[in-house]
């Protein structure tokens, strides 16, 4: 671990101290990729050289750590192809004070980088135990049904949740979703996205104190039925969509086969907001999920950029 990564876990270690004795939760960032990674395979680019060069430049897949300090408890945000080492991660950042498992995994759908971690929890690896994954109704029916993962059911490595979804803002509002302990609730809802295997979905975090958006995937904001501003209104932070930066990132690939709003498209979202409420909202937003070729995964300038707009870039071992 590098001194950097060093410094993070103290804090961390402080932090989880004090969340213990106020009863308080926190979210921990344990990867902020696309799903193939950084470097990615196959990538002999120039954003992908320094990578393959110097392991502490390396990024994990998107995936976050919802913690109850107070209980010494748990819960994972997408089992992600990096699962083994986020795990050990997240054990190295907190110093051990959690079990080495979570008490549930939220999972928001069937893209290779947010579910195939799971393999990880078979009789082949860990052989887990009714380990609780909360997923929505067609997922859920899918892993059922298509091996591998329908062993990992039949052999009680995993229980599955349908987590349900909640249909507005409204409706976000007022309900905690499933309870998954005292003050922590967690709602799902449905995001336009490329659903070839499973709907997709968002997730509502709140604690008594704090209040998370979680949306690492989406096509565009203009398809959703609900409102990015709005829900910046009623949520603490927002980790949401930041893949690509601009249109000319894939060479040789069209991109309308992959959508997803490019950064600026999410910052220009709120120019029509006056200051200082402008300010205040999108201090809240922070771009998570980069592709490899996303200048805001390795370039500080292009970081630099973004958060003089007013906005957040998450960083792997980022507590929010």
């Amino acid at each position: 671990m590098n001194k950097l990564y060093s410094l993070v876990a103290l804090l961390l270690l402080h932090y989880c101290a004090v969340a213990q004795s106020q009863g308080r939760g926190a979210i921990l960032v344990l990867g902020v990729a696309q799903d193939g990674g950084y470097p990615h395979a196959g990538c002999e680019k120039e954003c992908c050289k320094q990578a393959w060069k110097d392991a502490d430049k390396r990024r994990m897949v998107t995936s976050l750590a919802l913690m109850d300090g107070q209980n010494k408890r748990w819960w994972l945000f997408e089992a992600t192809p990096d699962i083994k080492e986020q795990l050990q991660y997240f054990r190295q950042l907190t110093g051990g004070i959690f079990p080495y498992l979570p008490e549930g995994i939220f999972i928001t759908h069937a893209h290779i980088g947010h579910y195939t971690g799971l393999m990880q929890l078979g009789k082949e690896v860990m052989n887990t135990k009714e380990v609780k994954v909360y997923v929505l109704p067609k997922l859920k029916k899918y892993l059922e049904q298509n091996g591998p993962w329908s062993q990992l059911v039949s052999m009680k490595n995993i229980v599955l949740k349908d987590v349900g979804v909640v249909e507005n803002i409204d409706d976000i509002k007022i309900s905690m979703g499933h309870k998954i302990a005292d003050g922590i609730g967690v709602s799902a809802f449905s995001v336009p996205h490329r659903d070839e295997y499973s709907e997709t979905a968002g997730f509502y975090i709140g604690f008594s104190n704090k209040k998370y958006v979680f949306i690492p995937d989406i096509d565009k904001w203009s398809k959703w039925k609900m409102s990015l501003n709005e829900m910046a209104v009623v949520a603490d932070v927002l980790l949401v969509d930041g893949t690509f930066y601009d249109s000319k990132e894939l060479p040789g690939r069209n991109i309308a086969e992959v959508p997803h709003p490019y950064v600026p498209e999410t910052i220009k979202l709120f120019d029509d907001v006056t200051q200082p409420e402008r300010e205040k909202i999108t201090s809240k937003i922070h771009f998570i999920h980069f592709n490899h070729t996303n200048a805001l995964m390795w370039d500080t300038v292009a970081q630099n950029k973004v958060e003089k707009a007013g906005f957040g870039v998450t960083r792997q071992g980022q507590r929010l």
